[in-house]
């Protein structure tokens, strides 16, 4: 080949159309991680070498305004285009990043409802990463579809869409064209999966080394670290593993634990035996922990009324859940949201 033709060669090259083409959309105190995970990978796949060159996949950093968009860490990121300036039907995917709270990310429904809509008008592929999913659910997207989400945020969901399917056990969802993804570090596997289907499963996964990443994992990956607990004795383990998945699962509903046993094909004495050697506490005991456990985390972390929280939990009588809750940590809900959200009073 002259040197020409070289030329030729790698300036047709250099302005290639990009296989797929993303548009990114980081709400407000959105969380890095996931962020930042999602567009490294876009980046190590967009050429042949570390250069950052959008050639096999492109994307844009959008915003309803020119501006810094802050994160939940602090670190900004600037606006490269507003909504109204773009074509979102160049676009394959918008992939909105959700904030540092559900609250936060469902109360921009007025703000991005319209962006969503007009997206899904033209075409574009809908992904919501981590609680943009609430986002989405408020505007109507996700019905009669398929949602992924953070484990954190499954009781609350559920208590304000009950009517959405959610799927509990992947870390990301691909129902046609919506899809969901719990955040973190699944951001990465997602964003693997998408260049694959596009650009080949080669290019997607290169640069996971750089990222000191072994392996994109797969949709139904089990988290090992949400199952600790269950590791502690080969034998047992399987069935208390499978037992605290359901617990997390079933935190809102009516179920004993005599249910819980007969879903695991188990005796409830054989289940408390099991809890009991691994724990020092039943099972019965262990669910109620981990109920309580969530209501302080949401305490902390929302300005939700303690009766939407008991709901969230399966408890009817919030007086109740107030005794429970002072009786194991010392203080009542309103101590504890005052002594650690001092400026913010609860949503009645």
């Amino acid at each position: 080949m002259s040197a020409s033709e070289l030329l030729n060669s790698l300036h047709s090259s250099n302005n290639r159309h990009p296989d797929v083409r993303f548009l990114l959309l980081p709400l407000p105190d959105f969380n890095m991680l996931p962020f930042g995970g999602f567009l490294d990978k876009l980046r190590l796949s967009a050429d042949e070498e570390d250069h950052s060159q959008q050639r096999y996949c492109s994307w844009d950093i959008a915003g309803l305004e020119p501006s810094m968009i802050t994160s939940s860490c602090g670190v900004s990121v600037a606006v490269q285009k507003t909504i109204d300036e773009i074509e979102l039907a160049n676009y394959d995917y918008l992939v909105v990043f959700g904030g540092r709270s559900a609250r936060g990310s469902l109360e921009l429904t007025g703000q991005y409802s319209h962006v969503l809509r007009k997206a899904a008008a033209r075409g574009v592929a809908l992904v919501s990463i981590d609680n943009a999913c609430f986002l989405f659910a408020a505007s109507g997207l996700l019905n009669n579809h398929s949602v992924a989400m953070h484990w954190r945020h499954v009781p609350e969901f559920r208590t304000i869409f009950p009517r959405i399917d959610i799927r509990t056990e992947l870390l990301y969802c691909i129902d046609r064209n919506r899809i969901s993804c719990a955040g973190g570090r699944a951001a990465i596997d997602l964003a693997v999966e998408l260049l694959s289907r596009h650009c080949g499963r080669t290019r997607a996964q290169k640069g996971l080394a750089d990222m000191l990443v072994d392996e994109a994992r797969g949709q139904l990956h089990q988290l090992k670290s949400l199952d600790e607990e269950s590791r502690i004795n080969t034998t047992a383990g399987r069935h208390v593993g499978r037992a605290i998945s359901l617990m997390r699962q079933l935190l809102a509903e009516q179920k004993t634990v005599d249910e819980l046993a007969d879903t695991l094909a188990i005796s409830r004495r054989q289940l408390d035996r099991l809890f009991k050697d691994h724990f020092g506490k039943t099972a019965r005991e262990y669910w109620a922990e981990m109920r309580m456990q969530h209501v302080h985390w949401r305490i902390v972390n929302s300005a939700h009324s303690l009766q939407y929280l008991a709901d969230e939990v399966g408890i009817q009588d919030v007086s109740y859940l107030c005794k429970v809750f002072r009786k194991r940590f010392g203080l009542s809900p309103n101590q504890l949201r005052k002594q650690d959200m001092p400026g913010i009073t609860p949503k009645l």
